[in-house]
């Protein structure tokens, strides 16, 4: 198949498109390299740079393509609340006008990849996708109005949509920037220089941490699943951890005398977050292959930056 990634020199963009690229297919990816890193990506991936809202770019990459991923997006919770502007036109003008450039190309399907991060804070766990959202954040709601754009669009046009809802992916490779770093490779920096696991609130407060090689298959899966069109699931790994336990399993698997230390006063977010995968189930196939600690294990060995010091 011919595929499009926006956003391929990201974390998931790029294990998405080099996966693809090993399997045999046609991958064209587009990234405008605010975050990315083409050097992530491998030699059989066609790599351009470029604005998702470039439209005259976009109707080029588009040709003869089958199947658009869409990633291309700012992703801090944290820069989006000072920024929300900024936020809405990259994050829901940019899906706007991928679906407009996909209408006049003539591409039949889409996978837009959404966020956990539209449900907020939930009575219920686990979550499921029939649930209200409610998000709590200019991120959040940049997610989930690109699904109800990505959806309508699709209907007016005849184009099939899926919406990918990811919880907390981690792995190899994940970008650590110096202000509000993702959990995972912020906790595995610390231990392995031994210093200090900084935990916001009591650490009770739990997430759903799926390994970035389960959310390449489920992304996989649904270029070509059946009877999917419209459809909003749940990627995750179904399992609920705190981030306490987050921290104990990372100082024991890196052997590490960092400190742990509780910061009462700072916002912990949501209390609760667990994704249900009986739809991804149903409709994908999917199932979680890699448990937390074995994909800790994993990025500790595979990621140069953690090798050097374990």
């Amino acid at each position: 198949m011919n595929f499009l990634i926006t956003g391929a020199a990201g974390f998931l963009g790029s294990a998405l498109a080099n996966q693809l690229a090993l399997d045999g297919h046609q991958v064209r990816g587009l990234d405008d390299l605010s975050k990315g890193d083409p050097n992530a990506l491998d030699k059989g991936v066609h790599f351009t740079r470029g604005d998702v809202n470039d439209r005259p770019k976009l109707w080029t990459l588009l040709q003869n393509v089958d199947c658009v991923y869409h990633l291309a997006a700012r992703v801090s919770v944290s820069e989006s609340v000072l920024y929300p502007r900024e936020y809405n036109a990259v994050n829901v003008g940019g899906t706007v006008s991928l679906m407009e450039a996909m209408r006049d190309v003539g591409v039949r399907r889409v996978v837009f990849i959404s966020s956990g991060a539209v449900y907020g804070g939930q009575a219920k766990q686990p979550l499921k996708e029939n649930l209200t959202p409610s998000p709590d954040s200019p991120y959040a709601v940049s997610k989930l109005s690109s699904e109800y754009y990505v959806r309508t669009i699709g209907q007016l046009w005849g184009i099939e949509t899926v919406s990918l809802r990811v919880f907390n992916a981690y792995g190899p490779g994940q970008h650590l920037p110096p202000s509000h770093p993702p959990v995972i490779p912020n906790f595995l920096h610390q231990a392995i220089r031994n210093g200090s696991i900084v935990i916001h609130g009591d650490g009770s407060q739990t997430r759903d941490y799926v390994y970035i090689a389960d959310v390449v298959r489920a992304m996989i899966a649904t270029a070509t699943a059946p009877s999917i069109d419209g459809q909003v699931i749940n990627v995750g790994s179904g399992t609920e951890t705190s981030v306490r336990g987050l921290g104990r399993l990372v100082i024991e698997l890196t052997n590490s005398q960092a400190e742990t230390i509780f910061n009462p006063r700072s916002d912990s977010g949501v209390e609760r977050m667990c994704a249900d995968l009986g739809l991804a189930k149903d409709k994908l196939d999917y199932h979680p292959q890699v448990s937390l600690e074995a994909g800790l294990r994993l990025t500790i060995e595979q990621d140069p930056r953690f090798q050097k010091e374990c």
